[in-house]
């Protein structure tokens, strides 16, 4: 089966978040991110090789096209297509972000102005890797459906919730002794505190850092140390790789804390 011009412009038109919005759908490519995201949701259209096909099933309800490496490569927002591209409902569309809905034992991580599609996907992926389950960003923060981001995710997307709101407000809401972490160049050397096993970790923009009002309402001030030798060195991390930094510090001290053998 050929695909039709109309559905090719409608894939293409997904690109953009406007139509994205309007529809109500996303793009996830390659047979990892396709495969986990149909374990979540069934997907509203399906266009795949002969090769894919013949190794997968297609979930009831799903419109199917079979295309040649060819024509998908010209469909793809890839450079290398992966035999499958798949169109999804939005996840966790309509769900308002409140401070009701942060769990207050365990992790949440929020990102201020994170601009760089492929900074979020990675941070998504990180945080389904340290077993954080919610991604709160600003309203000003890379859309998630991106294809982009929904690729660097590597179906990580799948699992770990991605909502939006103002951050100030959301913070405002949260009880006063509930610990907000932040990274910030005059903050406390992270191997230094004792850090808890739930709070709310906020990341911020990779050229700004975090925002003035932002960075008021962070309780925890933290600072990852260069151990770098002499004046030269790095200016700065990249902000996925802080957040892998800070996450992983979290969930070391967290195993010490439970008596858990830690490798």
């Amino acid at each position: 089966m050929t695909i039709s011009k109309a559905k090719i412009k409608y894939i293409r038109a997904l690109e953009t978040k406007k139509y994205r919005d309007a529809e109500g759908v996303f793009v996830a490519e390659g047979p990892m991110v396709v495969g986990e995201l149909m374990t979540k949701t069934p997907a509203t259209l399906l266009v795949a090789t002969p090769q894919w096909r013949a190794s997968n099933a297609v979930q009831e309800g799903t419109e199917l096209i079979t295309v040649s490496n060819d024509e998908l490569h010209k469909l793809s927002f890839m450079q290398a297509p992966q035999q499958v591209l798949a169109v999804f409902p939005k996840l966790y569309e309509g769900e308002s972000t409140t401070a009701d809905n942060v769990e207050t034992n365990e992790l949440t991580l929020m990102l201020d102005g994170i601009q760089d599609p492929g900074n979020l996907g990675t941070i998504i992926r990180l945080a389904d890797w340290f077993g954080i389950r919610h991604v709160v960003c600003s309203t000003d923060t890379v859309d998630v459906y991106n294809p982009k981001v929904v690729q660097a995710t590597m179906g990580s997307i799948a699992r770990v919730k991605v909502s939006y709101t103002l951050l100030e407000p959301l913070l405002d809401a949260l009880p006063p002794s509930f610990p907000v972490y932040g990274t910030l160049l005059d903050g406390d050397n992270i191997y230094t505190q004792q850090l808890c096993a739930y709070g709310i970790i906020v990341m911020g923009n990779e050229g700004k850092g975090l925002s003035q009002g932002v960075r008021k309402r962070v309780t925890h001030r933290l600072l990852i140390p260069s151990f770098a030798i002499g004046e030269e060195r790095a200016e700065s991390l990249n902000v996925a790789n802080a957040t892998a930094i800070v996450c992983a510090e979290f969930r070391r001290q967290g195993a010490i804390g439970k008596g858990e053998k830690v490798v």
